[in-house]
């Protein structure tokens, strides 16, 4: 039996708990994965142009924006598990009011009120789930997150297709987006708090309660007093603190695993991937059908990469996986650029299936799950925000521009672009990013704090 499932099957109260935060993940993954296939209706519906296209997807996003930032800040002064119950409330009311809406104004709207949602949860999901969580298990634990954000992807796609052929069927699509947001709302109700939220409050009888459970034998007394002599050390902070010497070399990691995250073009594969199937040919119910394998490749590799993240490390499988999904983005901007559309139409689908594979091994759950890591308690809320914050704003650049883009340089050179900034990602993470498998939040805090380069630490494992 594979390390992780071995260790995560001792302890099913965090797996629980995991799990139920991650749903905020479904959010995310579903209302990404549901607007690629219902934008090839809505254009015809709405008499949208590429403008307008652009807006309906980007306005997500840039309600992320704010919400993330919004997010973090909650997280700490209501705690994680309310934040996280405001934002299903907001999330079904969005996702209601895109099915209902009449105009392309009224559906980007709606769709930025569902970002506010989306992104606060982006923002505070890793942080609850790592903060209850073993170190052994961690990586693994943490990347629920992601993997419910492919399970969300997935399943949009499987709605989308069965809804191709009804007559308005893109309201139903966005309407079932509800669900994820009742389901999240529920399930925060029978969450405990985070026991460093709570120690941070001096509820220490709370917080013991609370580990207690999640350790299941071990000694929690230890920990206790480690998380305390943080909070204690550490005192109030504020986001200028973020931008202090010591904490410095962090934040350029998490922001740059951030900015790469999505500059390297991933939702421009998820949000537009039945519209770049389009392109060799298909017609939409035809790309909407072979789009399903690349929600079910994302899933699969999401699966791999949470049994290998606390066996292998974060940092091995961030550049294998952003070195493979190079290759893709290259056979993409090949097949585009020598016209092998009439000769062989399947290469573009391979492409996307090896760029996702790729993505979910790396990139996708590591970032998540290291901005969970590498900050100290005492602004972990607010740097994980920030660094959210910096996710949805490329995200935003990057599928707002993605159609436009097309339009002034061409498909081949657009992938070639994203194909030299994954190389740039590359270089990044072998000089800047660290190891933090098998360290405690507290430990890794403290060899980050007392080291004045993330550089220096690259290679330790």
């Amino acid at each position: 039996m594979p390390g992780y499932v071995r260790e995560a099957s001792r302890n099913p109260f965090v797996l629980k708990i995991s799990m139920l935060a991650a749903l905020g993940g479904l959010l995310f993954g579903y209302d990404t994965g549901v607007i690629s296939g219902a934008l090839l209706y809505i254009k015809e519906d709405l008499d949208a142009g590429a403008v307008a296209q652009s807006w309906i997807v980007a306005g997500l996003l840039a309600g992320a924006v704010v919400g993330a930032l919004a997010g973090g800040r909650l997280a700490d002064l209501i705690s994680r598990r309310w934040t996280l119950l405001i934002s299903g409330v907001i999330y079904v009311a969005g996702a209601l009011a895109a099915a209902l809406a009449q105009t392309s104004g009224q559906l980007v709207t709606a769709r930025v009120v569902l970002g506010l949602a989306v992104g606060a949860a982006s923002a505070v999901v890793p942080l609850y789930i790592a903060e209850h969580t073993p170190p052994r298990i961690r990586g693994g634990t943490v990347s629920y997150n992601q993997l419910m954000v492919t399970i969300g992807i997935l399943v949009a796609y499987l709605v989308n297709f069965a809804l191709r052929n009804v007559d308005g069927g893109w309201r139903w699509m966005l309407g079932v987006g509800a669900a994820p947001g009742v389901v999240l709302v529920l399930s925060m109700l029978v969450v405990p708090y985070s026991p460093r939220w709570l120690m941070q409050r001096g509820r220490r009888d709370e917080a013991r309660e609370v580990l207690e459970r999640t350790r299941r034998g071990e000694d929690v007394e230890a920990e206790l007093d480690d998380i305390e002599n943080v909070v204690a050390r550490e005192g109030r902070t504020g986001f200028r603190d973020l931008v202090r010497p010591a904490l410095r070399p962090m934040m350029i990691v998490g922001i740059g695993l951030a900015v790469i995250q999505q500059f390297v073009g991933v939702n421009t594969v998820i949000y537009f991937s039945p519209t770049i199937l389009t392109y060799t040919g298909l017609e939409a119910s035809d790309a909407i059908a072979q789009a399903l394998t690349v929600g079910v490749t994302n899933v699969v590799f999401t699966v791999i990469a949470i049994l290998l993240l606390d066996r292998v490390g974060r940092r091995t499988l961030l550049i294998v996986g952003t070195a493979g999904l190079t290759v893709a983005l290259a056979l993409l901007a090949a097949f585009f650029g020598f016209g092998w559309q009439d000769e062989a139409p399947w290469l573009a689908l391979v492409a996307l299936l090896v760029y996702i594979a790729s993505f979910a091994v790396g990139l996708g759950p590591v970032f998540w799950l290291m901005i969970s890591e590498i900050f100290p308690l005492a602004v972990r809320g607010r740097a994980i925000a920030v660094c959210s914050l910096f996710n949805w704003a490329a995200n935003f650049l990057v599928s707002y521009y993605f159609l436009q883009l097309i339009e002034a340089i061409g498909r081949s050179w657009t992938f070639w672009l994203y194909a030299g900034l994954s190389v740039a990602g590359i270089v990044f993470f072998v000089t800047r990013v660290p190891e933090t498998r098998n360290r405690t939040l507290e430990e890794i805090e403290r060899e980050l704090t007392s080291s004045g380069s993330a550089s220096g630490r690259a290679g330790r494992a």
